[in-house]
């Protein structure tokens, strides 16, 4: 069989959601499954780092793929030539996006319908591709992965898909998240937090994060009371220029607040097995994955309670409104003050992160392609 898989994503150093997703699925199935061929597409020079084996033929196509009428390029045009160059048996596309032009069969994975639903939080370039062309990516798909429950819903209600089509696969979380001693900690707190205990943010800085609110929430605890003993450490970066301007604070409230921008994947476990609490309070979300690495790590979390966020957390999270500051705040200081609550959200994190995988995931995305090769060809 030979694959061909957009790999746009995998950016040294610049790796964010679809990156990673595309790094853990494809890096997977290409070294458990040597007896086949993969042809990755890139738009852009690429690390060798991306080629994990033998069997992976590295291609470049131009045009970089970074602008909305690039996308339609890129796709119908460059992508569409070179799936029949390399006589591609099918198409594995893990950020949705697919060749409209192209008759080789072809996998979409849509990850959430964000846009469709809060199309204020995007610009409106993008905003007007996304809302044009997922719906027809859904309907050109022989098939789609999605990452929950609640996306498979979304898709099938939105776009009017066939269930039948729709594979439901939970992401995984890097082994790289795990408990660490007080010591490790200690370290942590030093260099993140000024030496104190704090709480967590991880989460490109955009509005559906819902990062305003959650600071809100904390400032509201600050005021109340000026021992709080816990800083707020936000992990991320801005996903669109601008999208981080309206994170408003006073001076009372911005000295106890961290921002850290982009870390490593290993610089980021520590920083999420260092945390007192998660809190995690999207007002959208597909899936989740901090959820899942904070889980391994035994970090207690605070979770919004909207979209996917509870099918992920289940019986491990502290839930919240996130659209109620009042209630983000409430349910913030009764995590923080409660002891045995954190430790006893800690331990069923610790239990129910097990039923998360990427080997799992993996498996199940090439039982989807093999399926549908053995029904093509």
């Amino acid at each position: 069989m030979r694959i061909a898989i957009n790999t746009r994503f995998l950016l040294p150093d610049k790796m964010e959601g679809f990156g990673w997703y595309t790094f853990e699925i494809v890096k997977r199935m290409v070294e458990n499954h040597p007896e086949h061929e993969f042809i990755f597409f890139f738009d852009r020079p690429f690390d060798q780092r991306f080629v994990f084996g033998s069997n992976v033929t590295p291609i470049v196509l131009n045009p970089p793929a970074r602008h909305p009428i690039l996308f339609r390029v890129w796709f119908n045009y460059s992508v569409k030539r070179a799936l029949k160059k390399h006589k591609a048996d099918l198409f594995f596309s893990p950020d949705g996006y697919l060749s409209l032009k192209s008759g080789v069969p072809q996998i979409a994975v849509i990850h959430d319908l964000n846009f469709e639903h809060h199309p204020e939080d995007i610009p409106v370039c993008a905003r007007n591709y996304l809302k044009k062309y997922f719906p027809r990516f859904a309907k050109k798909a022989a098939h789609i992965i999605t990452v929950s429950e609640y996306s498979k819903q979304d898709i099938c209600t939105t776009y009017g898909i066939d269930p039948a089509k729709i594979t439901v696969s939970w992401n995984g979380a890097s082994d790289a998240f795990r408990p660490l001693d007080e010591d490790e900690q200690k370290l942590v707190r030093s260099t993140y937090a000024d030496g104190k205990k704090y709480l967590l943010f991880v989460g490109a800085l955009h509005p559906r994060k819902n990062v305003k609110r959650l600071i809100e929430a904390y400032s509201k605890l600050v005021h109340a009371d000026t021992s709080f003993p816990y800083e707020l450490v936000i992990v991320g970066e801005a996903l669109w220029k601008r999208a981080d301007n309206d994170l408003q604070m006073d001076d009372a409230t911005k000295k106890h607040i961290h921002f850290t921008g982009h870390l490593s994947l290993e610089e980021l476990a520590r920083v999420m097995g260092s945390a007192s609490i998660f809190t995690f309070v999207p007002y959208f979300e597909g899936f989740g994955i901090p959820l899942v690495e904070s889980m391994r790590c035994g970090t207690p979390i605070l979770s919004g309670n909207l979209t996917s966020l509870p099918e992920v957390a289940g019986d491990a999270a502290l839930y919240c409104d996130p659209m109620d500051v009042d209630n983000i705040a409430q349910q913030l200081q009764k995590l923080c003050s409660d002891e045995s609550l954190r430790k006893q959200l800690a331990q069923r994190g610790l239990e129910r992160s097990t039923q998360f995988s990427w080997d799992r995931s993996a498996e199940n995305v090439w039982e989807v392609i093999d399926q549908l090769y053995q029904k093509t060809h």
